[in-house]
């Protein structure tokens, strides 16, 4: 497993919007700087939703760009998605929360999942892409930089699962159309989730 891409994003304006974004994120060749804050260079404009120490790098699989380019019926370019991260041979599908992600310099641990958003559809040209991407359940991972350092594309990776009894990405996608059980809520607030997740659980 290596690093297949590592991207970054400048402000651009969203196509039929007034505001900007830094979703718009291309590959960069060469070592990026990564930590606690996310990678250096990167925009994250909207703080409230973004960004943050639990949610420094986004990351996703070249297995899910894969199914998208399928999906979608032309190729997914890295970085499409707002991702920072693209590692090849991983599925995102089987990425729990507590897992992490080790490089020689940087140690990534996986907190949440991304959900879609308006500016994702607006991104994507297509009102409707949000619940898209909530069907694909592919929706990739945030982590927290626990190791610092740099990071270039060609880069080993190493998945070190989370050990314990934990949730996956889809699953955690899931929740935002579903109640949550006590006994759910419980397991979840016991887990290395991010901050967000957890306020919005114990809220």
């Amino acid at each position: 497993m290596k690093v297949s891409a590592i991207c970054i994003g400048r402000p651009e304006k969203v196509p039929g919007r007034t505001y900007k974004t830094g979703l718009n994120k291309g590959p960069v060749s060469g070592a990026v700087l990564i930590d606690e804050s996310g990678l250096l260079g990167d925009s994250v404009l909207n703080r409230k939703h973004h960004g943050g120490p639990d949610q420094a790098v986004y990351g996703l699989g070249s297995v899910d760009l894969a199914a998208w380019s399928a999906e979608l019926g032309k190729t997914v370019e890295p970085g499409t998605f707002g991702e920072n991260l693209v590692i090849d041979g991983l599925d995102s599908r089987i990425v729990r929360v507590g897992d992490r992600f080790q490089t020689e310099d940087i140690l990534l641990e996986v907190t949440s999942t991304r959900t879609p958003c308006a500016t994702l559809s607006a991104r994507m040209g297509d009102p409707r892409f949000a619940r898209r991407f909530y069907q694909m359940a592919r929706p990739g991972f945030y982590a927290r930089v626990l190791r610092n350092g740099t990071m270039r594309a060609g880069d080993p990776v190493t998945h070190i699962p989370f050990d314990g009894q934990s949730v996956t990405m889809p699953y955690l996608l899931g929740l935002v159309t579903k109640q949550v059980s006590d006994e759910e809520r419980a397991h979840l607030l016991a887990l290395p989730i991010s901050e967000r997740l957890r306020a919005a659980l114990s809220g």
